[in-house]
């Protein structure tokens, strides 16, 4: 009975409004028996009607029940007299997702369910949909600025995995021509292993009629059952191990450069999983995404070869230098085509007077090297021709620069070896600065000099290019036998998270654990050390050891 404010209202009044709601409803008494289904609740069941429905278990009727969220649900109302509320999707004749409510009372439980099917699809849809567009944004962040692109596109496999198919391996053909899948991954972490063995074997294996193989020397694309691809595998090790993944459908996408193919995106979906359209053209973006970044990664690796070529050919080996060792080294940066105006030199006077130079253009391109090519040039002529002292030498550039090259700007540090093949007197070191990292000197017990103090002191020693009328100072140090004169370039010591003069603290201690050692190998452990990798600029180097005793080789 249901009372209103005008007092009583009958059954049939009740009966009239339950048999006029838009939502399907029932009720189950305390067996779990129909005893009450509305009009809409019939007209959605299919097959019985209600009448021959009213006095049967609902498990009964709707086996497929047990074992749901329904079940469990309607039995945790009863248990503990409180209403429940959900959403669920329903497999049954009328399958769909389900808005639910039920009510337990004393005579036994009221159901409420409405469909809502259609409003779960939409929502399903803009949820997808902002997974794309985040899948995307992920992939473009991932590959747009990556310069390892193999490691990236590794990556890649994780990124499309669960947002686009269930499994996923990442495939590129390397600068030889050979495919080699570089990455995979799985939405369940107990295949992930299995996959992996399977992309570790398929490449040399499937067969040329294959998805894959059509992908990379034609550039289609495919979507085929997994199935048919089996059918092509003769039997093996790859074909055992993609019937254990056992994927449903295999879709395979090119990753398109300009004029090749450059590798392969396949995905591999589980029985059940329904890929749209939207799917497929999100799929198709990331392999030409991938495509894009792998050619762009190339072409920066073959500028970069250029560059680095015509870097090493603006610099040649050191002379034999009489009573001395020289040693000399460059490594070009990482960034791809980062070719800049690094450059060392070492040579001898008119007089046979040995020079050795370091020194770096500023600017990172192909212009800095060229200009680099041409002050090295002019300092050697320069130095050679007049015999002259390292400040005049620098001073003589400066000139040249402002006459010539308008707008260059270089550091460098000139320093000339005296007193070597049996001159009079102790060997010594004349050298002078122009902006340039200070010089450092490793001597024979060990210590180590830096010369010009730290670089905070060299503010007054202008770069080249700034001021030709500059006074160049000069200074002379004293070197012993066996010492290790040392010059480079800023590349060796500057760090984005540390100071300058950091970096001469550790350049430091790194000479004193290598004093010792053969020139070469005490310059490659340095820069092993120092760099840690390739580094992010350009380094170069130059380093003499004046041998002990004034013998000549």
């Amino acid at each position: 009975m249901v009372v209103n404010a005008g007092g009583k209202v009958g059954q049939e009044t009740l009966a009239d409004v339950l048999e006029a709601m838009p939502a399907a409803f029932f009720f189950l008494d305390r067996q779990w028996r129909f005893r009450y289904i509305n009009a809409e609740m019939d007209r959605m069941l299919p097959g019985a009607s209600r009448e021959e429905l009213l006095g049967r278990s609902i498990w009964e009727v709707y086996p497929q029940l047990l074992g749901s969220r329904f079940e469990t649900a309607y039995r945790d109302a009863v248990t503990s007299g409180r209403a429940v509320a959900f959403e669920a999707p329903y497999a049954g004749e009328r399958s769909g997702w389900y808005e639910v409510r039920a009510w337990p009372g004393a005579e036994g439980l009221a159901v409420y369910f409405l469909d809502v099917t259609l409003r779960h699809a939409a929502q399903e849809a803009a949820r997808r949909g902002t997974a794309r567009l985040g899948l995307l944004a992920r992939v473009n962040a991932e590959l747009s600025g990556a310069l390892d692109i193999t490691s990236a596109l590794g990556r890649l496999a994780r990124l499309v995995v669960p947002t686009l198919t269930d499994a996923c391996i990442v495939t590129v053909v390397d600068r030889d021509g050979r495919a080699r899948d570089v990455g995979s991954w799985h939405a369940d972490p107990r295949r992930r292993e299995l996959l992996q063995r399977y992309a570790a074997v398929r490449m040399e294996t499937l067969p040329p009629a294959s998805p894959v193989a059509r992908a990379l020397t034609a550039g289609t694309a495919a979507t085929e059952s997994v199935a048919d691809v089996l059918a092509l595998m003769r039997p093996g090790p790859a074909r055992d191990l993609l019937e254990l993944l056992g994927p449903e459908r295999a879709s395979v996408l090119p990753l398109p450069a300009t004029d090749r193919t450059v590798g392969v995106l396949t995905m591999y979906d589980d029985p059940g999983r329904t890929a749209d359209e939207e799917d497929l053209d999100t799929a198709r973006e990331v392999a030409a995404q991938a495509g894009r970044a792998i050619e762009r990664v190339h072409r920066q690796s073959q500028q970069a070869q250029l560059a680095e070529a015509l870097q090493r050919s603006l610099l040649t080996e050191p002379p034999v230098i009489p009573d001395a060792t020289v040693v000399v080294r460059y490594v070009p940066a990482a960034e791809a085509a980062r070719v800049g105006g690094d450059w060392y030199d070492a040579f001898l006077q008119q007089d046979g007077t040995p020079v050795i130079v370091i020194g770096d253009v500023v600017g990172h391109d192909t212009a800095a090297a060229a200009a680099m090519g041409q002050l090295r040039g002019l300092l050697r002529g320069i130095a050679h021709h007049s015999g002259a002292g390292p400040a005049e030498v620098l001073r003589g550039l400066d000139e040249a620069i402002a006459s010539m090259h308008t707008g260059a700007m270089a550091t460098a540090a000139v320093a000339r070896l005296e007193n070597l093949a049996g001159a009079p007197g102790r060997p010594r070191l004349r050298w002078a600065n122009a902006g340039h990292p200070p010089p450092f000197v490793l001597s024979p017990d060990r210590t180590v000099t830096m010369l010009g103090g730290r670089l905070g002191d060299l503010i007054g020693d202008l770069m080249l290019g700034v001021d030709a009328d500059v006074v160049r100072a000069e200074s002379v140090v004293d070197v012993e036998p066996g010492s290790v004169v040392l010059l480079y370039t800023d590349g060796l010591i500057e760090r984005r998270a540390s100071t300058i003069d950091a970096g001469l603290d550790r350049l430091r201690s790194c000479l004193k654990e290598l004093a010792g050692r053969p020139l070469g190998e005490l310059c490659d452990a340095l820069l092993d050390r120092m760099l840690e990798g390739t580094p992010a600029d350009d380094v170069a180097l130059v380093a003499v050891t004046v041998r002990p005793g004034g013998s000549r080789r």
